[in-house]
């Protein structure tokens, strides 16, 4: 399930991209998961674990990543951390889902991200509620952002 805690939260990790930068693996972006995810959010084709094809930069290395795609990353490869996703992009908010289909995640979000018109499940932490829509989500974030 995907748990979020809106507003500030002192032990998320904020500068997701400095971390990433001094901890990724190259296994992190070799992996299937991860190949997809750079793809779609950054059109970027993963051509081994130091080089991607980015079709605005060209040959790039992973930390020249979006911080929205590093973010992601390192939701899915350090679970025991929490990440501030407010700089993701609503075009993560799939793949947000998508790896908490296969784990339980917790992530700070400082913005209303819109997780699309599809059902879900999301647990609100600031109140405990777990909500199924951007219809049931609105308000309660709306509170906190």
């Amino acid at each position: 399930m995907l748990n979020i805690f809106y507003g500030n939260m002192p032990e998320a990790i904020f500068n997701t991209s400095v971390y990433f930068k001094n901890s990724y693996e190259d296994s992190w972006i070799t992996d299937s998961f991860a190949r997809e995810m750079i793809l779609d959010v950054d059109q970027s084709v993963v051509l081994d674990s130091a080089v991607i094809d980015s079709p605005v930069m060209g040959k790039i290395a992973p930390v020249t990543l979006s911080g929205g795609v590093k973010t992601l990353i390192l939701i899915k490869n350090v679970p025991d951390k929490i990440f501030n996703a407010s700089v993701c992009g609503d075009n993560c908010a799939k793949w947000i889902l998508k790896l908490a289909e296969h784990s339980d995640i917790t992530i700070n979000l400082r913005h209303l991200m819109d997780f699309g018109d599809g059902c879900f499940d999301i647990r609100i932490l600031n109140t405990d509620q777990i909500v199924h829509s951007m219809k049931e989500l609105v308000p309660i974030a709306g509170l906190y952002v």
